[in-house]
């Protein structure tokens, strides 16, 4: 495996998600914040591009709406904001549409993005699914981003089996999937992470059923 040349996307760390009906269940909220403030220390630490995204909706949206607390970055966030670090604000899941953070990663020669933030179930995975047609691998931290719970007409899913399921998903074929530990030992020696394929993750999913 060659170096990655990383940058980490911090998605969407913002105060909807610790207060209202998007707080995020699983991992619980202050220990993902905490791992993703750990990740950028260590990208701090380390010259890792970082990019901070804030998704934004129009007046009159439930959530969201720019210039509302519920659209500010989290404290904890907000106050480790380095003024060279990019800043994004974005209207769809992905951090890629409508934005130039492809062009922007390409001009920094980055060919890794890092996902931390919320939510595992939305930004983050849409993100994760749009780096691959671009052209970037994908690692995303388990402990640093976050799920919710899901019940609608299709039925309903707890945030923890929602989380739990989607990083398997992702390290089947989308991203490699590793904990802020695994991650930040992996930027001090330069090292890729490991990452599965669809072909593997279906022969082991028949074996560990079969068992």
């Amino acid at each position: 495996m060659t170096t990655p040349r990383r940058a980490l996307v911090v998605v969407d760390v913002q105060q909807e998600y610790f207060d209202g009906p998007l707080e995020i269940q699983h991992p619980p909220r202050d220990e993902s914040l905490a791992n993703i403030v750990a990740a950028m220390d260590t990208a701090t630490a380390h010259d890792v591009p970082v990019i901070i995204v804030q998704h934004r909706m129009p007046e009159g949206a439930p959530v969201f709406i720019e210039g509302t607390k519920g659209w500010s970055l989290h404290p904890a966030i907000e106050q480790r904001v380095d003024p060279a670090w990019k800043r994004v604000g974005k209207n769809y899941g992905s951090v890629f549409a409508g934005t130039d953070v492809a062009e922007w990663l390409r001009a920094h020669g980055v060919d890794t993005i890092t996902i931390v933030g919320y939510m595992t179930n939305n930004c983050d995975l849409a993100t994760a699914v749009e780096a691959e047609g671009l052209g970037f691998a994908t690692e995303i931290l388990s402990d640093a981003t976050g799920a919710i719970h899901l019940a609608n007409e299709a039925g309903s899913v707890s945030a923890e089996s929602l989380h739990t399921t989607l990083m398997v998903l992702l390290q089947s074929n989308f991203a490699a999937v590793a904990t802020t530990g695994e991650w930040s030992k992996a930027v001090q020696s330069y090292a890729a992470l490991p990452k599965s394929n669809i072909v593997e993750s279906a022969l082991q999913g028949r074996s560990a059923v079969s068992a």
